[in-house]
C-alpha cells in the first residue's frame, strides 16, 4: 500500500515556532521601557539623596544658629554658659536630634536627647570653619552631624571663647523620609510603564492591522471564498500585495496553458493511432494484423494513462472550493446510464458543505475512476461517503472519500498488485484497468493516502481516499 508523503515521526521535536511581529515588539518595548524607567528612577533617586543631603545640612546648620549658638553665652571669666532654653526636640530623650558642644578646658555639653551618648568621633574645629558628615556609628545608630567652629564674646567683649557647636540627626529620620519618596516614585513609575505598555499594544494593534488584513484575505483565497487579495492597502504593503495578485494570476494561468498544451498533445497522437488503427483493420485478418492491433491499443491507453499524469493539477496554494455533492450526482448519473443492465443503487453520504480544493478535472478523475471501479464489479448497491476533517488552525479541512460496493472484494495478497506503482495497463490485476494508477498520482499530488480494504457493510471492496489539512 503506499504511504502518505513523508512526514516528521513522532519521536522528533517539532521546530519552535516563531515569536509574532506583534509579540517581538511588544518584548522588545517592554524590556526597553522597563530599563528606561528603571534608569529614570535611579537618576531620581540619587538626585533626590543629594537635593535631601543639602537639605538637611541646611537644616542641620540652621538648628545649629539659631537653637544653641543664639542660646550660648560666656561670663565675664570666659567660661561657656550652656543654652538656658533649648527647644523642646533637643530635650526629649531619644527624640533623634541631637546637640552638643565642644570648649576649652574640657568643657563639653550634650543636650537631653543625647543623655549617655558616645560623640567621640567629634573633634575641635578653627573658628570659621564648618563640617558635614555622615552617617557616623555611634551608641544611639548611625547619625549625620554638622559642625562648626564659632567664638562667643563675654557680655562686656573683654573676652572671646572658641567653641565647637554639632547637631546631628540620626540616618533613620533622614531614610525615612527618603524611603517614602522612593515609594511614592515607585508607584508613579510603574503606573506610567503600564499605560505606556498598554498605549504601545493599542498603537501595535492598530500599525499591524494591515498585515493582519493581509492574512485574513490570504487565508480567504486559499479557501477559495476570493479571488485576489482586494483591499486598499497602505503604502509599504502595495507592493507586496499587488505581486502575490499578480503570482495567483500567474500560476492559475500557467496551469491552463498547461491543460491546453496536454489536450492539443492528446488530441495529435490519438489522431495517428486511429488512423493506423482504421488502415490496420481494413487489411485482411492474420496474426501479424491482430499483433499490430494490439500494440496500437496498448499505445492509446498508454498516452491516456501518461497525459492522465501529467494532467494532474495537485495540491495548491489558491484554489477554489468545489462542492462535491453536484458533481456527485452528475457522475453516478452518466454511471447508471452506462451500467443500467445491471440496475445499480448508488447512495450517499455527503456532509454537508464539504468541498474539494483543487481542480475539477482533479476531483472528476478521482471520483470518476473510484466510482467507475465499484459500478463494475458492483451486484446491486455502491456507497459513496464524503466527510470533513477538520483540524485546529488550519484554514482548510481535510477530506475522507471513500466509495463501497458488494462485489467480490480484492483479496488481500492481490491489494499491493492492485495499487503497484509504475506497471502498464496491461500488467495491472484484470478488471481494475489504469484507473486506478491514475486514482493513486492525484492522491499522491496532494499529499494524500489511498488504502483498500474490504467493506463492514456490504463485505465488497473499499476505496478510501484521506487528503490532509492545509
Amino acid at each position: 500500500m503506499p504511504s502518505p508523503a513523508p512526514t516528521a515521526t513522532t519521536s522528533e521535536r517539532a521546530p519552535r515556532r516563531p515569536l509574532s511581529l506583534a509579540a517581538r515588539s511588544a518584548i522588545t518595548t517592554g524590556l526597553v521601557l522597563a530599563a528606561f524607567l528603571g534608569l529614570v528612577g535611579v537618576a531620581m533617586s540619587v538626585a533626590k539623596q543629594k537635593s535631601a543631603l543639602n537639605n538637611l545640612q541646611e537644616r542641620l546648620s540652621d538648628a545649629a544658629l539659631a537653637d544653641i549658638i543664639t542660646h550660648t553665652d560666656v561670663n565675664r571669666d570666659g567660661r561657656l554658659l550652656p543654652p538656658d532654653s533649648p527647644p523642646q526636640k533637643f530635650s526629649q530623650p531619644g527624640s533623634g536630634l541631637y546637640a552638643m558642644i565642644l570648649g576649652p578646658n574640657g568643657y563639653r555639653w550634650t543636650s537631653v536627647s543625647a543623655l549617655d551618648s558616645n560623640f567621640s568621633f567629634l573633634q575641635p574645629l578653627p573658628v570659621g570653619q564648618h563640617q558635614f558628615a555622615g552617617p557616623i556609628d555611634t551608641r544611639m545608630g548611625r547619625v549625620y552631624y554638622y559642625a562648626t567652629g564659632v567664638a562667643f564674646d563675654s557680655l562686656d567683649g573683654s573676652k572671646s571663647t572658641p567653641a565647637t557647636v554639632m547637631v546631628a540627626q540620626t540616618e533613620q529620620q533622614f531614610e525615612g523620609e527618603n524611603a517614602v519618596y522612593r515609594r511614592t516614585l515607585a508607584l508613579w513609575l510603574s503606573v506610567l510603564g503600564v499605560m505606556l505598555i498598554v498605549l504601545q499594544l493599542l498603537l501595535l494593534r492598530w500599525s499591524l492591522t494591515p498585515l493582519r488584513k493581509v492574512a485574513s484575505e490570504m487565508s480567504r483565497v486559499e479557501r477559495g471564498d476570493s479571488d485576489h487579495l482586494d483591499s486598499q492597502y497602505p503604502l509599504e504593503l502595495t507592493g507586496l500585495t499587488e505581486r502575490i495578485n499578480a503570482f495567483i494570476d500567474s500560476e492559475r494561468e500557467q496551469r491552463t496553458r498547461y491543460r491546453h498544451t496536454l489536450a492539443d498533445l492528446a488530441h495529435s497522437l490519438k489522431t495517428p493511432l486511429a488512423v493506423i488503427r482504421s488502415q490496420m483493420e481494413s487489411v485482411g485478418d492474420d496474426p501479424a494484423r491482430r499483433s499490430v492491433l494490439d500494440q496500437v491499443r496498448r499505445m492509446d491507453e498508454l498516452v491516456a494513462y501518461q497525459l492522465a499524469r501529467a494532467a494532474t493539477s495537485g495540491r495548491q496554494t489558491f484554489a477554489a472550493a468545489i462542492p462535491i455533492a453536484s458533481h456527485a450526482e452528475d457522475l453516478v448519473q452518466s454511471l447508471e446510464k452506462v451500467y443500467a443492465a445491471k440496475n445499480v443503487l448508488c447512495e450517499f453520504d455527503i456532509e454537508d458543505g464539504t468541498s474539494f480544493h483543487g481542480e475539477l478535472n482533479d476531483l472528476l478523475e478521482l471520483m470518476g475512476n473510484l466510482l467507475e471501479n465499484a459500478f463494475k464489479w458492483t451486484r446491486h448497491h455502491v456507497l459513496l461517503v464524503v466527510q470533513k476533517q477538520p483540524q485546529p488552525g488550519r484554514a482548510r479541512p481535510g477530506l475522507l472519500l471513500s466509495v463501497e460496493d458488494d462485489g467480490p472484494g480484492i483479496a488481500e495478497d492481490k491489494i499491493e498488485k492492485v495499487l503497484q506503482r509504475g506497471v502498464r495497463g496491461d500488467e495491472r490485476v484484470q478488471g481494475h484497468g489504469i484507473g486506478l494508477s491514475i486514482v493513486q498520482d492525484i492522491v499522491r499530488a496532494y499529499r494524500g493516502e489511498l488504502t483498500v480494504d474490504r467493506s463492514p457493510d456490504f463485505g465488497g471492496a473499499r476505496f478510501s481516499v484521506k487528503l490532509p489539512p492545509e
